[in-house]
């Protein structure tokens, strides 16, 4: 073995800088210069706190992070909110659904009131008019016999069919023009825009009794929405295939119960007469848009004219 000693002159005080033996070598080799092996490094101290100061620390200057120190990097997908539990889903899906149908209950209940108010009186308008033109047809083609001409007997509430038309009614205070048909029933005549006439009641040719009739206040064309605002003088007038009878109103009740068939009766009970005589009662429901009560509007003939002779004054604005 050989060793590489310290030139000469290295003063003797500075000692051996390292362990020359490292640098020994077998004598058989070529001898070469060797560096000496590098000592482990000394552990860095580790500072003292927790993560975050360790973090803070990094091994570089004060204020810096190394490379790959301190907090983990954002992994590219943002945290969302926490998923909903499953009985929160359910209550979401329950208040949906809750939701949705109160807008359909609400959306149907408007379809019914439009329906029920606007055209369910286009329908009524329609279907009267026609039974309107009809009768006028009818009337035209056939000679109208002079009242008590005994040509042709007046025709009695058996002549008629249920629903059948057979009278016009105007009130010209109101500008109402509706026909009239035998019966009462709701489908058959009254939600068709026609006034009714109570089977079992006198006719306007009867020389003793009480007209009576109804119709709708309010929907279904609502006849008689205004009758209301009548009051003793105004004329009524029913035109017929032989003649036109005139009615003057005496007066009313402004409501009574819908069992108070007593306003039929040949002298009307609540009504000003006290005697049998020719008379018109009007009926419908009040108050408007309620079936609670009724209405009642009482009349008294005061002329009785051949359609010969022409309209009465009460149509012709001379009245």
């Amino acid at each position: 073995m050989a060793a590489v000693r310290p030139e000469g002159g290295v003063p003797e005080e500075l000692g051996d800088p390292e362990d020359w033996s490292v640098y020994e070598a077998p004598a058989e080799q070529t001898l070469k210069l060797r560096l000496p092996a590098a000592r482990p490094a000394e552990p860095a101290a580790r500072p003292d706190g927790g993560r975050a100061a360790r973090g803070r620390a990094g091994g570089g200057p004060a204020g810096l992070r190394a490379p790959g120190t301190g907090r983990r990097r954002a992994t590219g997908r943002a945290a969302g909110p926490r998923p909903p539990r499953p009985k929160e889903r359910r209550r979401v899906v329950l208040a949906r659904l809750v939701g949705e149908l109160f807008i359909t209950l609400g959306a149907v209940m408007l379809l019914f009131v439009s329906y029920q108010l606007w055209w369910t009186n286009v329908l009524a308008d329609r279907d009267a008019g026609a039974a309107s033109s009809k009768l006028e047809q009818q009337w035209a083609q056939q000679p109208a016999p002079p009242v008590g001409g005994g040509t042709a007997p007046a025709p009695q509430p058996t002549a008629f069919q249920p629903g059948q038309g057979f009278a016009i009614i105007h009130i010209p205070k109101l500008g109402l023009d509706y026909p009239i048909a035998e019966g009462t029933d709701k489908q058959k005549v009254l939600d068709h825009g026609l006034v009714g006439h109570y089977a079992g009641t006198a006719m306007p040719a009867d020389q003793a009794g009480n007209f009576a009739v109804a119709a709708h206040r309010t929907t279904h064309g609502q006849p008689f929405r205004k009758i209301g605002q009548l009051v003793p003088g105004d004329r009524i007038v029913v035109e017929t295939a032989t003649a036109y009878y005139t009615y003057e109103v005496a007066g009313g009740i402004p409501e009574t119960p819908p069992s108070n068939v007593t306003v039929l009766q040949p002298v009307p009970k609540g009504s000003p007469f006290t005697a049998p005589g020719r008379y018109l009662t009007m009926t419908t429901c009040t108050p408007e848009f309620s079936a609670r009560g009724r209405l009642i509007v009482f009349g008294k003939m005061v002329e009785e004219r051949p359609r010969s002779q022409g309209q009465p004054e009460a149509l012709t604005g001379q009245h």
